[in-house]
C-alpha cells in the first residue's frame, strides 16, 4: 500500500508528519532525522554487502522512513520488498531506493545545519 503524498512536492520529508511524531519538540525531531541518516546509510550498506537479508533490510528501511515522514524511502522500500519476493526489476529497485535515500539525506542535512 502506497503511503500517503502528504510530503510538500518536492519534499523528501513530510515535516509535518515527523512534528506530529514527535509531538512537536523541535530538538527530538533533530535527533530522530540524525538517528535515521546514520541507520539508512548503515542498513543500505548492509543491504549490499548481504545480499540475502535484503528484504529483511529493506522492511527494516520502510518502517524507518514512515516514522520520520520519507514516505519516498517507504514506498521504494516496499518496492524493493515486492522486487525480491518476485524476482523482477530487483536492481531497478534498489537504484531507486538509493536514490530516495540520497534525497532524503540531503534534505536532513539541510534541517540539521539549521
Amino acid at each position: 500500500m502506497p503511503s500517503p503524498p502528504l510530503a510538500p512536492i518536492g519534499s523528501p520529508l513530510d515535516l509535518d508528519h515527523l512534528s506530529r511524531m514527535t509531538l512537536g519538540d523541535a530538538e527530538l525531531e533533530q535527533e530522530v532525522l540524525a538517528m535515521f541518516a546514520e541507520q539508512a546509510v548503515r542498513l543500505m550498506a548492509t543491504m549490499t554487502a548481504l545480499p540475502a537479508e535484503a528484504g529483511a533490510i529493506a522492511h527494516t528501511l520502510k518502517g524507518s522512513a514512515r516514522g520520520i515522514g520519507a514516505f519516498a524511502v517507504a514506498d521504494a522500500a516496499a518496492s524493493l520488498e515486492t522486487a525480491i519476493r518476485t524476482g523482477h526489476n530487483r536492481p531497478h529497485a534498489l537504484a531507486a531506493l538509493k536514490e530516495a535515500v540520497a534525497e532524503v539525506r540531503v534534505a536532513i542535512e539541510k534541517i540539521l545545519k539549521h
